[in-house]
């Protein structure tokens, strides 16, 4: 495959408009994840701005995001505050903003910016896996007694979900040491993350990388950064017991020693198995310390959210068409005992647009999702197409775990890889996404 992704010529650069997404993403990514009002607008700003110069033409895309942005405002309105509709509406424009900006990049811009994101991505995992070794509390969250990486974005799961999308774009890159040292770090910072989401999301988009690029050729690009990672992740759970102590020679020493192993193992021929099998028995060594703490993270237990969800479908009938409004999701339950409880997010996006924005607002949510998926299927047939459509499936699937959808870095992240899945025109994104 001498064509895989990542053989770009020398002169190549990214246009304009992309490098102003990019910009956004950045900036999100910095701005805890674009979450509050500064990054949100900056962020929404520079995607904004890019489309503008950009100038698409009227498409489906385009149909259903304004389609949706517009109900938002209206629901808005009619609730006596517009502006508590414009974080959903800016959600809509910032995703297929992204997305259409991307798409008119060509083959080699496509393939510099696919190298870019990851190499952001990487930069989570590798400012994340600081944050727990060197106790950054405003990059880690402390949860069950455990240090979470949170990085810059500081939610983890959030996080665990922009490096899981480019942790499957990266894997079909051209095999090279830097691509194959970003992959370990983007698994290793998922790990760091302890989110359960995140870990079911990216074994997601490995199922869609398997059926779309192959079996054979996903393993053997996937298994070296996941064993290294695991080993990574292994020295560094004893950092991760807030109790404890941080160990941070041993987390050193499991991180470089995972990086050998994402790099030596596709040198090792026959000695791959024993070498993966050492791997895999250090984790577990390493992991079975903790197994109190980490016990919770392996379960599916969750009675808050359980809770908020009874919640949220008790908001649906009585509001089932329209919603509650958006901004007015806000969800009460009874913990027995422990009394009272109040959230603001039910942590499953499909069901906090039923709730705010009604049965209408859902149909319009899914149908930009729907618009999405269709046209990347127009595009299908290279390794970065199955790599982006692996991408938006993770976040797809994660948006079914957590409130991804408040955060613009999310959002650019998942556009710009849908982007990078349209079809290619040579006068760019236009023809290939037109109804």
């Amino acid at each position: 495959m001498g064509d895989v992704v990542g053989a770009r010529r020398d002169s190549v650069a990214l246009p304009v408009p992309v490098l102003l997404v990019v910009a956004g993403f950045a900036a999100a990514v910095v701005a805890q994840g674009g979450y509050y009002l500064p990054g949100r607008v900056l962020s929404g700003l520079l995607v904004v701005l890019a489309v503008v110069l950009v100038r698409p033409r009227p498409n489906i895309l385009v149909a259903l995001g304004g389609t949706f942005a517009a109900w938002a405002l209206l629901r808005g309105l009619l609730e006596g505050d517009v502006l508590s509709g414009l974080p959903p509406a800016a959600a809509a424009v910032v995703l297929a903003g992204a997305a259409l900006v991307a798409a008119q990049a060509d083959r080699d811009q496509r393939e510099l910016l696919a190298t870019v994101i990851v190499g952001v991505g990487a930069l989570i995992g590798f400012t994340g896996w600081l944050a727990v070794v060197f106790r950054l509390p405003s990059w880690s969250t402390v949860a069950e007694g455990l240090l979470r990486a949170g990085s810059t974005l500081t939610y983890p799961n959030a996080a665990a979900a922009v490096m899981a999308a480019t942790a499957v774009l990266s894997l079909v890159l051209r095999p090279s040491p830097l691509t194959a040292v970003a992959s370990f770090l983007l698994c290793a910072g998922i790990g760091a993350t302890m989110s359960r989401a995140g870990v079911i999301a990216l074994l997601a988009g490995l199922v869609v990388l398997c059926a779309s690029r192959g079996v054979k050729e996903t393993l053997t690009a996937a298994l070296p950064p996941l064993l290294g990672a695991g080993v990574a992740v292994g020295a560094l759970l004893p950092s991760m017991r807030v109790a404890g102590e941080p160990q941070p020679v041993l987390a050193v020493a499991g991180l470089i020693a995972g990086a050998l192993v994402t790099l030596g193992l596709p040198r090792l021929g026959r000695f791959v198995v024993p070498v993966a099998v050492l791997s895999l028995a250090g984790a577990a060594v390493a992991g079975y310390g903790l197994a109190d703490g980490l016990a919770t993270r392996f379960s599916f237990s969750s009675p808050d959210r359980a809770g908020a969800t009874g919640a949220a479908l008790d908001l649906v009938a009585r509001t089932p068409l329209l919603g509650a409004g958006p901004g007015n999701g806000s969800f009460f339950f009874d913990r027995g005992d422990e009394g009272s409880r109040v959230m603001r997010y039910v942590h499953n996006e499909y069901l906090q647009v039923l709730v705010e924005l009604g049965a209408v607002g859902l149909v319009l949510a899914l149908g930009v999702v729907a618009a999405t998926l269709s046209v990347l299927w127009r595009g299908r047939g290279t390794p970065l197409w199955a790599g982006a459509m692996a991408a938006v499936v993770v976040v797809l699937v994660h948006s079914g775990f957590d409130f991804l959808w408040h955060l613009p870095a999310v959002l650019i992240v998942a556009g710009l890889c849908a982007g990078l899945g349209f079809p290619s025109t040579e006068d760019g994104m236009n023809e290939g996404t037109t109804a």
